[in-house]
């Protein structure tokens, strides 16, 4: 039978077809099933013809209660399951066995074997990790780690980044996104031990070490370890540098601003905004800039103003410093893992000010540009934890909460 009301039902939005069937089944009439759950017969015959929407997260528990069956039943067919938690617990075991790996290359390696293809990995990794691919990225880890340090053994880059620093570094970073920021600590202060002696190698490897001991609450050891890379760092930086001297010194000074604000220094956090932003106003004027994976510019200074304000306790000046950095073309050029971990960080301000709708949408936002910043880090999952005990939520923070496998009974 294809007849109108056959094909009216085949195009019901999915949750309003489960609830129909799941309904029927209990020998349930519309009438009954709403009483049950406090809503007119109308409601319920709406939202089961598709005229009207079920997407507040707290009616689908009120639901799926009187259904007897878990909210994720009703949504499953609305939105993608999770993927499981332990493919990421897995994979940083993986990395953890490999930092803890000690042993050497064998000695006696050929010098004339085929170039490593280290450099080549490497580079990928970093894309995926500017993609925020970072599952991909930690499955790479392990053997980008070996294959490092196995290259390490048997030459050193003199005008090059030593690729066991910059793996170091990847590792760190991504562990400080995941919530392992002990284990994060221990990959830079391994890039650190490797960079002695090389100021540049060292500027890197100062980077995530700032990041590990800003997420571990050591912000002054944070200010005080990228201000030392800053002054080995000679000559200056000046009119005359190289884009990728500026780019490397002003990450650093961001850094070090970020780490100032974390310990409630606000003179110290704005002198170094100020002297990163004058440096950002060089490379972004620089006729052959080329910031490579630190993505350094002037928006980005402009980012980390706004979230030093929030820092500090001014959320009204880290909204308002948000929302003009986040409104150009440069803020769309920035790679989808900065930006998304940008709007996941400045959901502390929206959250302090008790406008947890726009926290919400600012998590939306972050899903869209890069999944797996809003569904594997653990900083994500609080803030939406706090957007669900607000109350009310819209469509797409309901949608994204089933995602992540997060309900209001769980917060």
């Amino acid at each position: 039978m294809t007849g109108p009301g056959r094909q009216r039902n085949s195009e019901m939005p999915p949750i309003g077809r489960r609830m129909a069937q799941l309904r029927a089944r209990r020998g349930m009439t519309q009438q009954v099933f709403a009483n049950r759950i406090g809503r007119s017969k109308s409601w319920v015959d709406k939202v089961e013809r598709g005229e009207r929407h079920l997407d507040r997260l707290s009616v689908i528990e009120t639901v799926a209660e009187v259904l007897g069956v878990s909210p994720e039943i009703l949504l499953t067919r609305q939105v993608r399951q999770p993927k499981p938690t332990d493919d990421v617990t897995g994979a940083v075991e993986q990395v953890r066995a490999a930092l803890a790996c000690y042993d050497s290359p064998a000695p006696g390696v050929d010098e004339h074997q085929p170039p490593s293809p280290v450099a080549a990995q490497l580079k990928y990794a970093w894309t995926a990790y500017q993609h925020a691919h970072h599952p991909q990225v930690l499955r790479m880890l392990p053997g980008l780690l070996g294959d490092a340090r196995a290259l390490a053994a048997t030459t050193r880059p003199e005008h090059t980044l030593d690729p066991l620093v910059q793996v170091y570094r990847l590792t760190a970073q991504v562990l400080v996104k995941l919530g392992e920021a002990n284990l994060a600590w221990l990959a830079a202060d391994r890039a650190m031990a490797t960079a002695t002696g090389n100021p540049r190698h060292t500027a890197v490897a100062a980077i995530p070490l700032a990041q590990a001991l800003r997420a571990l609450d050591r912000g002054r050891l944070a200010t005080a370890a990228t201000l030392t890379a800053v002054r080995q760092l000679t000559p200056p930086p000046s009119h005359d540098a190289a884009p990728d001297d500026l780019a490397l010194t002003g990450t650093l000074l961001v850094e070090a601003a970020l780490s100032a604000a974390t310990c409630g220094d606000a003179t110290a956090a704005h002198h170094l905004a100020d002297h990163a932003a004058r440096l950002a106003e060089l490379h972004d004027t620089h006729p052959d800039r080329d910031s490579g994976d630190l993505g350094f510019g002037s928006t980005v200074v402009d980012l980390a103003r706004a979230l030093i304000a929030a820092d500090l306790g001014d959320n009204y000046q880290a909204i308002t410093t948000h929302q003009y950095a986040t409104s150009g073309d440069a803020w769309r050029r920035l790679p989808a893992e900065h930006r998304a971990a940008h709007l996941i960080d400045i959901t502390r301000a929206h959250l302090d000010l008790g406008d947890y709708p726009a926290a919400g949408r600012a998590l939306v936002t972050a899903d869209r540009i890069a999944p797996a910043e809003t569904r594997i880090r653990p900083a994500a999952r609080a803030v939406l934890t706090s957007v669900l005990r607000a109350g009310t939520t819209s469509a797409d923070v309901t949608r994204l909460a089933a995602t992540i496998g997060l309900t209001r009974h769980q917060t």
